[in-house]
């Protein structure tokens, strides 16, 4: 699914400003794997994950996307990729702020160009998912952050997508809504089986999911097992 050798990322490249964020990645994810990739604040993770999710393109070194190498790809097909096989959650949820919940949920199916009609069905059937039901037609700011986020992961869902990054996620939210939130990602990798990377700098959440990757300095430092291999938070 997901195959990256020898990945450098560079900003300022062949100036005395140079900045190495990615330090020789090599990084292979499988088809529904669950996948942490752990790091503190400037250790490259967020970055990786922009060019696994086609955000941005590697300065050096070959990323290949279902065995596709992304470098090959033009402007559009990148945004084919992004809108139809890549489902997006960030920290600060971007939702529209005019826009309900049901509508967030249906925007990336009106990119797509499916029918109105099943545009309201599946966001309406992913927010029931959410335990959202109740609330799809309440405004960004008439939800909570853990709310929030429910809508940004059913958004992220809308097209069906192979790959979902979640850079960060809980970051915005108490220890305890963070949990649900999580409890939220480990069902969907249950049940949809999706190949899942969850970016953050919390151990403590990493440990939750099957594998976790350690990034520091721009370098996977740790790929192991993580402690919960059973997909379920305990307590």
């Amino acid at each position: 699914m997901i195959q990256m050798r020898n990945v450098f990322k560079r900003y300022f490249a062949d100036t005395p400003n140079e900045i190495t964020v990615l330090n020789g990645i090599d990084l292979s994810i499988g088809s529904g794997e669950f996948v942490a990739i752990v790091g503190q604040s400037g250790s490259g993770k967020s970055t990786l994950m922009n060019i696994i999710g086609a955000l941005d393109q590697p300065t050096s070194g070959e990323y290949e996307l279902g065995g596709t190498p992304i470098q090959q790809m033009n402007r559009d097909d990148l945004a084919e990729i992004r809108n139809r096989k890549i489902g997006f959650v960030f920290q600060s949820f971007n939702l529209i702020p005019r826009n309900s919940a049901l509508k967030n949920v249906e925007l990336p199916m009106v990119y797509a160009g499916t029918k109105a009609s099943e545009r309201s069905r599946r966001a309406k059937r992913l927010l029931e998912m959410m335990e959202m039901d109740e609330r799809m037609n309440h405004f960004p700011s008439e939800l909570s952050g853990g709310q929030k986020q429910r809508v940004a992961i059913a958004r992220a869902l809308a097209n069906d997508p192979d790959i979902l990054l979640a850079d960060e996620p809980t970051g915005a939210l108490d220890s305890k809504t963070g949990n649900l939130v999580m409890e939220i990602f480990l069902r969907i990798h249950r049940e949809e089986r999706k190949t899942i990377l969850f970016i953050t700098h919390s151990s403590e959440l990493a440990e939750l999911c099957p594998r976790v990757v350690t990034i520091k300095d721009g370098q996977i430092v740790s790929d192991k097992a993580g402690t919960n291999s059973g997909g379920r938070l305990h307590g």
